[in-house]
């Protein structure tokens, strides 16, 4: 068992018993689209994020967007951290056919990309200090390199998160926080040279 300082909200029960064999923490749920409109509940999450910090691992879908995103709106920003799973196309074993979408959610992942998802969002696992990656991307790149701002901007980004395993879903705001998670800015003008 890995040991989270912050606690964990995930979209389900099947996410959370996932988790639970992975990394001790407190694990909570939103219940799917029910956070939109349980009041009690997101101010329970939003005194757990002020208290300990928040970790938000929803599913890469649409659906697990539209949670992250209202949670990243009604949250407290500097204690909330974004954990992303990759779009992997697949069903979990529990079900009997793919999602909507067709990919899997948290429960369907891999322990180790679990792992990664966590220690990409800047947290410590097991009391490690989180990485650095130096220097900032920035909105000011994303446009430079023509992923923002642009005519084509969202079809070259969506390509980029192909190549670099990220959800296909990311708004700008939500890939340059991701990207400052993951990378360092030379690393990710690297990555982006064939792409852009």
């Amino acid at each position: 068992m890995i040991h989270v300082k912050e606690a964990i909200v995930v979209e389900g029960k099947y996410d959370k018993n996932t988790l639970r064999q992975l990394v001790d923490a407190p694990i909570f749920e939103t219940g799917g689209f029910g956070i939109l409109s349980d009041k009690e509940k997101l101010r329970f999450l939003r005194q757990v994020a002020e208290k300990r910090g928040l970790i938000i691992l929803t599913d890469p879908d649409g659906a697990g967007f539209v949670i992250r995103n209202y949670l990243k709106g009604a949250l407290p920003k500097e204690r909330v951290y974004h954990a992303y799973v990759p779009d992997i196309m697949g069903k979990e074993k529990r079900k009997d056919k793919p999602s909507k979408e067709g990919k899997l959610g948290v429960e369907g992942m891999a322990k180790e990309t679990l792992l990664t998802a966590l220690k990409n969002a800047g947290v410590s696992l097991d009391g490690e200090t989180p990485v650095s990656h130096g220097e900032k991307i920035t909105h000011t790149d994303l446009y430079e390199l023509g992923l923002s701002g642009r005519k084509d901007s969202r079809a070259v980004r969506q390509k980029l998160y192909e190549k670099l395993s990220l959800p296909q879903h990311l708004s700008t705001a939500a890939f340059l926080d991701a990207a400052n998670l993951l990378y360092g800015r030379e690393e990710f003008f690297a990555l982006c040279e064939d792409i852009v």
